[in-house]
């Protein structure tokens, strides 16, 4: 269905590496290593998710390793410190983690990562199970949607409503992202409104228009 969001359950990884509150450092950079992944989730119970343990956490242990004295008074934090000596995944962990809901959509889970400062989140259930996870990555994949289908969606869902014909003729191209809409319409107040929906459908890089007043003249082109 054309104007339906795509949520983090569409672009989400299912199948995610985590650790246990237990789990030794070594484990933990070996997972790191193997799953090439920068953070892993930290489970308790039947896969509850209770914190984050990033290579963030790990590296206070390495800014102490050659120079002890001087190593413990680089770090500023008293967390820091406490990381600095810290033995497992429950001592190292951030926690309670940043999480969001299958259901979200990508624009929420992009928020979350800008205000938390993160590049990752697992995905939970209601209940806070581990479910996935979704990353930047993940994030942007909406921008490798096909031109043609991104113009099918602005036609249904936008030009069809806002520059309906016969009293409008609308063109909708789409190339590398970019949407261009270019025809006669009856009513320009409305440009504004459309820039604003075009740009709004996922994986629109930028809209332009090039479009005619078909009773009062050219009303303009470029980018509203």
């Amino acid at each position: 269905m054309y104007g339906t969001p795509h949520i983090v359950s569409d672009v989400m990884t299912h199948t995610v590496a985590a650790v246990g509150r237990r789990a030794p450092f070594k484990e933990i950079v070996r997972l790191m290593r193997d799953w090439r992944v920068s953070a892993l989730p930290v489970l308790e119970g039947e896969g509850r998710v209770v914190g984050v343990v990033s290579e963030a956490d790990l590296l206070p242990k390495e800014e102490t390793r050659d120079e002890p004295e001087t190593g413990y008074l680089q770090l500023r934090q008293p967390v820091d410190v406490a990381k600095a000596d810290a033995l497992t995944a429950g001592d190292l962990m951030s926690s309670p983690a940043a999480t969001v809901r299958a259901n979200a959509t990508l624009a929420e889970a992009a928020s979350t990562m800008a205000r938390e400062g993160v590049k990752r989140l697992p995905v939970v259930d209601g209940t806070g199970l581990l479910e996935g996870i979704v990353s930047r990555a993940d994030l942007l994949k909406v921008f490798l949607r096909a031109d043609d289908d991104i113009a099918e969606e602005v036609r249904h869902e936008i030009v069809s409503y806002l520059f309906p014909p016969p009293a409008s003729a609308v063109q909708v191209d789409v190339h590398d992202g970019v949407a261009t809409l270019q025809g006669r319409i009856r009513d320009t107040a409305l440009v504004p409104v459309a820039a604003r929906l075009v740009r709004a459908v996922e994986g629109v890089v930028d809209v332009r228009f090039d479009l005619a007043r078909d009773d009062h003249g050219t009303s303009g082109a470029g980018r509203p």
